[in-house]
Protein backbone atom coordinates (compact mmCIF):
# COMPACT_ATOMS: atom_id res chain seq x y z
CA UNK A 1 0.00 0.00 0.00
CA UNK A 2 2.99 2.48 0.72
CA UNK A 3 5.59 1.15 -1.90
CA UNK A 4 8.46 3.58 -0.99
CA UNK A 5 11.91 3.19 -0.41
CA UNK A 6 12.07 2.90 3.34
CA UNK A 7 9.86 -0.23 4.18
CA UNK A 8 9.64 -0.38 8.18
CA UNK A 9 10.58 3.76 8.51
CA UNK A 10 8.11 5.12 5.83
CA UNK A 11 5.08 2.80 7.66
CA UNK A 12 6.42 3.57 11.21
CA UNK A 13 6.61 6.99 10.02
CA UNK A 14 2.85 7.11 8.73
CA UNK A 15 1.74 5.59 11.72
CA UNK A 16 3.43 7.02 15.17
CA UNK A 17 4.99 10.35 13.24
CA UNK A 18 8.46 11.49 12.58
CA UNK A 19 10.40 10.34 16.29
CA UNK A 20 9.77 6.39 16.46
CA UNK A 21 10.48 6.31 12.88
CA UNK A 22 14.20 7.94 13.46
CA UNK A 23 14.81 5.89 16.28
CA UNK A 24 14.36 2.56 13.65
CA UNK A 25 16.45 3.99 11.62
CA UNK A 26 19.12 5.51 13.84
CA UNK A 27 19.01 1.87 15.32
CA UNK A 28 19.59 0.19 11.85
CA UNK A 29 22.30 2.51 11.10
CA UNK A 30 24.03 2.08 14.27
CA UNK A 31 23.15 -1.70 15.08
CA UNK A 32 20.77 -3.85 13.10
CA UNK A 33 21.97 -3.62 9.83
CA UNK A 34 25.76 -2.66 10.70
CA UNK A 35 25.99 -5.47 13.74
CA UNK A 36 24.03 -8.01 11.59
CA UNK A 37 26.87 -7.53 8.75
CA UNK A 38 29.91 -7.29 10.94
CA UNK A 39 28.73 -10.41 12.95
CA UNK A 40 27.93 -12.57 9.82
CA UNK A 41 31.06 -11.13 8.24
CA UNK A 42 33.27 -13.12 10.66
CA UNK A 43 30.89 -16.18 10.25
CA UNK A 44 31.92 -15.77 6.96
CA UNK A 45 35.35 -15.21 7.79
CA UNK A 46 35.79 -17.95 10.15
CA UNK A 47 34.55 -20.77 8.12
CA UNK A 48 36.39 -19.81 5.04
CA UNK A 49 40.24 -19.67 6.73
CA UNK A 50 39.00 -23.04 8.16
CA UNK A 51 37.66 -24.18 4.84
CA UNK A 52 40.71 -23.15 3.39
CA UNK A 53 43.49 -23.88 5.66
CA UNK A 54 45.42 -20.91 6.32
CA UNK A 55 45.83 -18.73 9.71
CA UNK A 56 43.15 -18.10 11.77
CA UNK A 57 44.91 -14.30 12.10
CA UNK A 58 43.16 -13.75 8.30
CA UNK A 59 40.12 -13.92 9.41
CA UNK A 60 39.23 -10.11 10.14
CA UNK A 61 41.04 -9.31 6.67
CA UNK A 62 39.11 -11.14 5.18
CA UNK A 63 35.53 -10.39 6.77
CA UNK A 64 36.04 -6.64 5.95
CA UNK A 65 37.18 -7.37 2.37
CA UNK A 66 33.87 -9.40 2.16
CA UNK A 67 32.51 -6.17 3.09
CA UNK A 68 34.26 -3.97 1.15
CA UNK A 69 33.74 -6.10 -1.92
CA UNK A 70 30.15 -6.44 -1.82
CA UNK A 71 29.83 -2.36 -1.29
CA UNK A 72 31.45 -2.27 -4.39
CA UNK A 73 29.09 -4.36 -6.11
CA UNK A 74 26.04 -2.15 -4.83
CA UNK A 75 27.89 0.77 -5.40
CA UNK A 76 27.63 0.23 -9.44
CA UNK A 77 24.29 -0.59 -9.30
CA UNK A 78 20.74 -2.41 -7.48
CA UNK A 79 21.13 -4.85 -11.26
CA UNK A 80 24.67 -6.18 -10.19
CA UNK A 81 23.70 -6.37 -6.78
CA UNK A 82 20.27 -8.27 -7.30
CA UNK A 83 21.83 -10.05 -9.44
CA UNK A 84 24.80 -11.12 -7.16
CA UNK A 85 21.83 -12.07 -4.82
CA UNK A 86 19.42 -14.11 -6.63
CA UNK A 87 22.76 -16.22 -7.51
CA UNK A 88 23.63 -16.48 -3.56
CA UNK A 89 20.22 -17.67 -2.86
CA UNK A 90 20.30 -20.68 -5.08
CA UNK A 91 23.54 -21.92 -3.82
CA UNK A 92 22.23 -21.43 -0.46
CA UNK A 93 19.62 -23.25 -1.12
CA UNK A 94 21.76 -26.70 -2.74
CA UNK A 95 23.38 -27.41 0.19
CA UNK A 96 20.33 -26.78 2.66
CA UNK A 97 18.71 -29.03 0.38
CA UNK A 98 21.66 -31.62 0.09
CA UNK A 99 21.54 -31.68 4.41
CA UNK A 100 17.66 -32.15 4.58
CA UNK A 101 17.61 -34.97 2.07
CA UNK A 102 20.64 -36.74 2.90
CA UNK A 103 20.11 -36.49 6.66
CA UNK A 104 16.68 -37.88 6.46
CA UNK A 105 17.95 -40.79 3.99
CA UNK A 106 21.03 -41.90 5.21
CA UNK A 107 21.21 -41.47 8.42
CA UNK A 108 19.27 -44.56 10.37
CA UNK A 109 17.01 -42.78 13.30
CA UNK A 110 13.92 -41.10 14.15
CA UNK A 111 12.72 -37.66 14.52
CA UNK A 112 10.38 -37.76 17.17
CA UNK A 113 11.49 -40.76 19.21
CA UNK A 114 14.71 -38.98 20.74
CA UNK A 115 12.45 -36.86 22.89
CA UNK A 116 10.64 -39.66 24.21
CA UNK A 117 12.15 -39.89 28.26
CA UNK A 118 13.94 -36.78 27.45
CA UNK A 119 13.41 -33.11 29.54
CA UNK A 120 15.63 -30.47 28.59
CA UNK A 121 13.50 -27.57 29.95
CA UNK A 122 13.62 -26.48 33.61
CA UNK A 123 12.12 -27.53 36.15
CA UNK A 124 9.87 -24.78 37.01
CA UNK A 125 7.04 -23.70 34.47
CA UNK A 126 8.35 -19.85 34.64
CA UNK A 127 12.09 -21.00 33.87
CA UNK A 128 10.79 -22.90 30.69
CA UNK A 129 8.82 -19.55 29.29
CA UNK A 130 11.88 -18.24 30.04
CA UNK A 131 14.21 -20.80 28.44
CA UNK A 132 12.23 -20.88 25.01
CA UNK A 133 11.87 -17.28 25.12
CA UNK A 134 15.95 -16.91 25.14
CA UNK A 135 16.20 -19.70 22.52
CA UNK A 136 14.22 -18.10 19.81
CA UNK A 137 16.04 -14.81 19.57
CA UNK A 138 18.99 -16.38 17.44
CA UNK A 139 16.29 -19.08 16.05
CA UNK A 140 14.23 -15.87 14.67
CA UNK A 141 17.14 -13.91 13.32
CA UNK A 142 18.25 -17.26 11.02
CA UNK A 143 14.31 -16.74 9.98
CA UNK A 144 14.85 -13.20 9.20
CA UNK A 145 15.41 -10.69 6.13
CA UNK A 146 11.83 -11.39 4.74
CA UNK A 147 11.48 -7.34 5.59
CA UNK A 148 14.49 -5.80 4.16
CA UNK A 149 12.33 -6.61 0.41
CA UNK A 150 10.24 -3.90 2.29
CA UNK A 151 13.13 -1.68 1.84
CA UNK A 152 13.28 -1.58 -1.73
CA UNK A 153 10.01 -1.43 -2.69
CA UNK A 154 9.95 1.86 -4.94
CA UNK A 155 12.72 -0.33 -7.20
CA UNK A 156 10.42 -3.42 -7.72
CA UNK A 157 8.28 -3.57 -10.67
CA UNK A 158 4.30 -3.53 -9.80
CA UNK A 159 5.02 -3.52 -6.15
CA UNK A 160 1.31 -4.19 -5.06
CA UNK A 161 1.49 -7.25 -6.59
CA UNK A 162 5.20 -8.24 -6.26
CA UNK A 163 6.06 -7.66 -3.35
CA UNK A 164 3.03 -9.54 -1.24
CA UNK A 165 3.54 -12.65 -3.68
CA UNK A 166 7.57 -12.56 -3.41
CA UNK A 167 6.96 -12.42 0.73
CA UNK A 168 4.20 -15.16 0.99
CA UNK A 169 6.38 -17.51 -1.46
CA UNK A 170 9.77 -16.81 -0.06
CA UNK A 171 8.67 -17.11 3.55
CA UNK A 172 7.20 -20.73 3.03
CA UNK A 173 10.43 -21.77 1.02
CA UNK A 174 12.69 -20.66 4.14
CA UNK A 175 10.01 -22.64 6.88
CA UNK A 176 9.70 -25.72 4.57
CA UNK A 177 14.07 -25.71 4.03
CA UNK A 178 14.43 -24.71 7.68
CA UNK A 179 11.63 -27.33 9.30
CA UNK A 180 13.24 -29.85 7.12
CA UNK A 181 17.00 -29.18 7.92
CA UNK A 182 15.99 -29.27 11.44
CA UNK A 183 14.37 -32.64 11.19
CA UNK A 184 17.35 -33.63 9.52
CA UNK A 185 19.57 -32.62 12.88
CA UNK A 186 17.24 -34.59 14.86
CA UNK A 187 17.06 -37.37 13.14
CA UNK A 188 20.83 -37.79 12.66
CA UNK A 189 21.76 -36.47 16.12
CA UNK A 190 18.89 -37.39 18.30
CA UNK A 191 17.71 -34.19 20.84
CA UNK A 192 20.99 -34.84 23.02
CA UNK A 193 23.27 -34.94 20.56
CA UNK A 194 21.55 -31.62 19.11
CA UNK A 195 21.81 -29.89 22.10
CA UNK A 196 25.63 -30.56 22.62
CA UNK A 197 26.58 -29.45 19.30
CA UNK A 198 28.14 -26.19 18.39
CA UNK A 199 27.98 -27.18 14.68
CA UNK A 200 24.81 -29.16 14.10
CA UNK A 201 24.95 -28.84 10.05
CA UNK A 202 28.22 -29.44 10.27
CA UNK A 203 28.03 -33.03 12.75
CA UNK A 204 25.00 -34.48 10.76
CA UNK A 205 26.74 -34.33 7.42
CA UNK A 206 29.89 -36.21 9.26
CA UNK A 207 27.36 -38.94 9.95
CA UNK A 208 26.27 -39.23 6.58
CA UNK A 209 29.93 -38.75 4.68
CA UNK A 210 32.51 -37.92 7.26
CA UNK A 211 34.61 -34.96 6.68
CA UNK A 212 33.49 -34.74 3.34
CA UNK A 213 30.52 -33.88 4.56
CA UNK A 214 31.62 -31.60 6.71
CA UNK A 215 33.39 -29.47 4.13
CA UNK A 216 30.31 -29.45 1.80
CA UNK A 217 28.69 -27.99 4.60
CA UNK A 218 31.30 -25.77 5.58
CA UNK A 219 31.29 -24.41 1.73
CA UNK A 220 26.96 -23.97 2.19
CA UNK A 221 27.72 -21.93 5.29
CA UNK A 222 30.27 -19.56 3.54
CA UNK A 223 28.00 -19.03 0.37
CA UNK A 224 25.11 -18.48 2.81
CA UNK A 225 26.92 -15.98 4.91
CA UNK A 226 27.88 -14.00 1.22
CA UNK A 227 25.14 -13.91 -0.10
CA UNK A 228 23.48 -12.43 3.54
CA UNK A 229 26.16 -9.84 3.32
CA UNK A 230 25.26 -8.99 -0.22
CA UNK A 231 21.49 -8.53 0.58
CA UNK A 232 22.50 -6.39 3.92
CA UNK A 233 24.29 -4.09 1.32
CA UNK A 234 22.02 -3.94 -0.96
CA UNK A 235 18.80 -2.74 0.59
CA UNK A 236 19.43 -0.72 3.79
CA UNK A 237 21.29 2.08 2.36
CA UNK A 238 17.70 2.84 0.95
CA UNK A 239 16.33 3.24 4.47
CA UNK A 240 19.20 6.32 4.85
CA UNK A 241 17.77 7.55 1.73
CA UNK A 242 14.70 7.58 2.94
CA UNK A 243 15.69 9.45 6.06
CA UNK A 244 17.74 12.17 4.56
CA UNK A 245 14.82 12.84 1.89
CA UNK A 246 12.83 13.51 5.30
CA UNK A 247 15.63 15.68 6.35
CA UNK A 248 15.83 13.05 9.39
CA UNK A 249 19.88 12.51 8.31
CA UNK A 250 22.34 14.62 5.70
CA UNK A 251 21.13 15.19 2.59
CA UNK A 252 24.08 13.59 0.89
CA UNK A 253 23.05 10.18 1.91
CA UNK A 254 19.79 10.98 -0.68
CA UNK A 255 21.88 11.95 -2.93
CA UNK A 256 21.87 8.94 -5.88
CA UNK A 257 24.96 8.65 -7.81
CA UNK A 258 24.63 10.23 -11.44
CA UNK A 259 25.60 7.17 -13.30
CA UNK A 260 24.86 4.09 -11.15
CA UNK A 261 21.36 5.74 -9.49
CA UNK A 262 22.53 4.17 -6.22
CA UNK A 263 22.80 6.05 -2.98
CA UNK A 264 26.29 5.67 -2.64
CA UNK A 265 26.93 7.49 0.56
CA UNK A 266 24.64 5.31 2.21
CA UNK A 267 26.64 2.25 1.07
CA UNK A 268 29.58 3.34 1.76
CA UNK A 269 28.98 4.86 5.28
CA UNK A 270 27.84 1.11 6.00
CA UNK A 271 30.52 -0.69 4.64
CA UNK A 272 32.78 1.44 6.84
CA UNK A 273 30.73 1.52 9.64
CA UNK A 274 30.23 -2.29 9.86
CA UNK A 275 34.40 -2.62 8.69
CA UNK A 276 34.63 -1.30 12.34
CA UNK A 277 32.56 -3.30 13.79
CA UNK A 278 33.69 -6.31 12.64
CA UNK A 279 37.42 -5.59 13.69
CA UNK A 280 35.83 -4.70 17.11
CA UNK A 281 36.00 -8.54 18.67
CA UNK A 282 32.24 -7.58 19.92
CA UNK A 283 30.64 -8.86 16.84
CA UNK A 284 28.66 -12.06 19.69
CA UNK A 285 27.61 -9.33 21.85
CA UNK A 286 26.44 -7.77 18.40
CA UNK A 287 24.08 -10.67 17.85
CA UNK A 288 22.01 -9.53 21.29
CA UNK A 289 21.80 -6.19 20.01
CA UNK A 290 20.41 -6.98 17.28
CA UNK A 291 17.58 -9.47 17.87
CA UNK A 292 16.87 -7.47 20.79
CA UNK A 293 16.37 -4.01 17.87
CA UNK A 294 14.78 -5.91 15.52
CA UNK A 295 12.00 -7.33 17.55
CA UNK A 296 11.01 -3.90 18.77
CA UNK A 297 10.58 -2.82 15.72
CA UNK A 298 9.35 -5.94 14.08
CA UNK A 299 6.47 -5.35 16.55
CA UNK A 300 5.76 -1.65 16.14
CA UNK A 301 5.71 -1.88 12.26
CA UNK A 302 3.32 -4.63 12.45
CA UNK A 303 1.03 -2.60 14.77
CA UNK A 304 1.16 0.33 12.54
CA UNK A 305 -1.48 -2.12 10.94
CA UNK A 306 -3.84 -1.05 13.69
CA UNK A 307 -3.42 2.87 13.26
CA UNK A 308 -3.91 2.72 9.59
CA UNK A 309 -7.43 0.43 9.68
CA UNK A 310 -8.51 3.00 12.71
CA UNK A 311 -7.95 5.91 10.38
CA UNK A 312 -9.36 4.29 7.00
CA UNK A 313 -12.77 3.43 9.13
CA UNK A 314 -13.10 0.24 7.42
CA UNK A 315 -16.41 -1.31 8.60
CA UNK A 316 -15.24 -5.46 6.95
CA UNK A 317 -12.88 -6.64 9.09
CA UNK A 318 -11.63 -8.68 5.67
CA UNK A 319 -10.78 -5.33 4.34
CA UNK A 320 -7.14 -3.87 5.08
CA UNK A 321 -5.57 -0.70 3.90
CA UNK A 322 -5.26 0.11 0.27
CA UNK A 323 -8.13 -2.87 -1.06
CA UNK A 324 -5.55 -5.58 1.06
CA UNK A 325 -7.10 -8.14 3.02
CA UNK A 326 -5.79 -9.02 5.93
CA UNK A 327 -7.56 -13.05 7.00
CA UNK A 328 -7.70 -13.06 10.45
CA UNK A 329 -7.61 -9.45 11.67
CA UNK A 330 -6.94 -8.57 14.44
CA UNK A 331 -5.97 -11.86 15.80
CA UNK A 332 -3.13 -12.18 13.75
CA UNK A 333 -0.76 -9.31 13.79
CA UNK A 334 -2.08 -9.41 17.93
CA UNK A 335 -0.41 -12.29 17.87
CA UNK A 336 2.79 -11.52 15.78
CA UNK A 337 2.82 -7.93 17.97
CA UNK A 338 2.42 -10.45 21.52
CA UNK A 339 5.18 -12.69 19.90
CA UNK A 340 7.22 -9.96 19.31
CA UNK A 341 7.30 -8.51 22.90
CA UNK A 342 7.78 -12.22 24.47
CA UNK A 343 11.31 -11.87 22.60
CA UNK A 344 12.44 -8.69 23.61
CA UNK A 345 10.97 -9.40 27.25
CA UNK A 346 13.05 -12.72 26.87
CA UNK A 347 16.35 -11.27 25.90
CA UNK A 348 16.14 -8.87 28.75
CA UNK A 349 15.80 -11.59 31.40
CA UNK A 350 17.93 -13.68 29.89
CA UNK A 351 20.79 -11.13 28.95
CA UNK A 352 19.70 -7.70 31.00
CA UNK A 353 23.49 -6.14 30.35
CA UNK A 354 23.08 -6.94 26.77
CA UNK A 355 19.87 -5.82 26.76
CA UNK A 356 20.52 -2.39 28.67
CA UNK A 357 23.03 -1.85 26.36
CA UNK A 358 20.89 -2.40 23.52
CA UNK A 359 18.60 -0.07 25.05
CA UNK A 360 20.95 2.53 25.47
CA UNK A 361 21.82 2.47 21.78
CA UNK A 362 18.22 2.88 20.44
CA UNK A 363 17.76 5.74 23.24
CA UNK A 364 20.87 7.44 22.30
CA UNK A 365 18.63 8.18 19.28
CA UNK A 366 16.41 10.94 21.12
CA UNK A 367 19.20 13.58 21.76
CA UNK A 368 20.56 12.86 17.80
CA UNK A 369 16.89 13.81 16.66
CA UNK A 370 16.68 16.63 18.53
CA UNK A 371 19.51 18.06 17.47
CA UNK A 372 18.95 17.17 13.66
CA UNK A 373 15.57 18.79 13.87
CA UNK A 374 15.65 21.87 15.62
CA UNK A 375 15.13 23.90 12.46
CA UNK A 376 11.81 21.98 12.14
CA UNK A 377 10.87 18.83 9.64
CA UNK A 378 11.77 18.86 5.95
CA UNK A 379 9.18 16.87 4.89
CA UNK A 380 5.52 15.85 6.66
CA UNK A 381 4.84 12.42 7.42
CA UNK A 382 4.18 10.64 4.49
CA UNK A 383 0.54 10.16 4.36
Amino acid sequence: AMPRAGGSYVYLRAAFGPLPAFLFGWTLLLIIATGATAAVAMIFANYSVSFLGIAPTWAKPLAIAAIVFLAGINYRGGVPGAVTQNLFVVLKLLPLGVLAVLGLVFVQGDPIGPFVGETFLPGSRGAAVLALAAGLGPVLFAFGGWQQLNFVADEITDPRRTIPRALLVGIAIVITVYLSVNVAYLWGLGASGLAGSRAPAADTMYAVFGDRGQRLIALGIIVSTFGFLDLVLLVTPRVFQAMAASGQLPARLARLHPHYKTPVSGIVFQAVWSSVLAGSNTYGALLDYVVFGDWIFFGATVATLFVFRSREGTKSAGDDTGGYRLPGYPIVPALFVTAAAYVVVGSILSNPVNAAIGGALIASGVPVYLLANRGGEAEPPPS
